[in-house]
């Protein structure tokens, strides 16, 4: 068994795991043995999301993992469909209610929604009121530009705790992750293997693997880890946290094993020199309610 991951002080003084057990596109019957292994692990961290239909099994999977809540930090997500004040109180109860928790760690909204970007206000502002009243330790938001960000916090009162953003050696976000730490922002990795690249849509020829990356599987060769494993560390040397999703039990253990060796400034510079500036997800500015089926 590995090691929890070394914490992260969010901006109210509540700590974070650097790395976590992500369950997107995790289907529920593969969620529940996947929660339970990555704790077997050493994950102290799971994120989960109202959209991806499976927080019952991340509960679930928490409950039978025989670890006190208190030793996890759990995320979950509010979906643009419940954007709105009433119907973020709301959607936080079913949430929790689903998860089977009393307290949540992290409430994230998923996207700015910019087309309807009052409503991403109004449902900030209730997820300061679940702050307030004690039913989530910290807030935050997912897939935020610095222009979103100012505009949120110009709005409201309490600076997001996390940016959850697609974040991976091809896609680096430099801009972004800077004028997160200026405002105490937390930057966290979506996709930071890289796999929104391969999940993506291109026929499988014309996508670009930061797996295959020379860059990256010399590092592996050189520390006798796996590119995943290198490219795992880059994240942990920014001081990022990284959400990896896997349902794979010789993935999940392969990804927490990171913490018995470091990148020099030099190699994380070699990796970062690969950034193409291109998302492989969704542009946070086009997307809206009504993008996703």
């Amino acid at each position: 068994m590995n090691g929890p991951a070394p914490l992260l002080t969010l901006n109210n003084g509540v700590r974070m795991p650097t790395l976590g057990l992500g369950v997107y596109q995790s289907p529920p019957d593969e969620t529940i043995p996947a929660v339970t292994t990555a704790i077997e692990n050493g994950y102290r961290l799971i994120d989960t999301a109202a959209a991806y239909g499976n927080e019952k099994e991340v509960g679930e999977g928490i409950a039978r993992s025989g670890i006190g809540r208190e030793d996890i930090f759990v995320i979950t997500k509010l979906w643009m469909t419940d954007y709105g004040y009433d119907a973020t109180l709301r959607a936080f109860d079913t949430s929790l209610a689903k998860l089977g928790l009393d307290q949540l760690d992290l409430y994230l909204l998923h996207w700015p929604a910019p087309s309807a970007f009052d409503t991403t206000v109004a449902s900030y502002k209730a997820a300061e009121k679940l702050l307030a009243d004690g039913r989530v330790r910290a807030i935050g938001v997912c897939n935020h530009t610095p222009a979103h960000l100012t505009d949120l916090m110009a709005r409201t009162d309490v600076v997001p705790a996390v940016n959850q953003v697609e974040l991976h050696p091809f896609f680096t976000q430099p801009e972004l992750r800077a004028f997160d730490v200026r405002q105490g922002i937390i930057t966290q990795s979506w996709s930071p293997i890289g796999g929104v690249n391969r999940y993506g849509g291109e026929s499988p020829d014309k996508v670009r693997d930061p797996l295959q990356e020379p860059t990256i599987t010399g590092l592996a060769e050189k520390y006798g880890k796996s590119p995943a494993q290198i490219i795992l560390r880059w994240h942990v040397e920014h001081d990022l946290c990284a959400i990896p999703k896997s349902v794979k039990p010789h993935r999940i253990a392969e990804n927490i094993a990171i913490f018995d060796f470091s990148l020099t400034p030099h190699e994380v510079a070699a990796i970062d020199a690969l950034d193409t500036g291109a998302r492989g997800g969704p542009d946070p500015d086009q997307v809206g309610p009504d993008t996703f089926s």
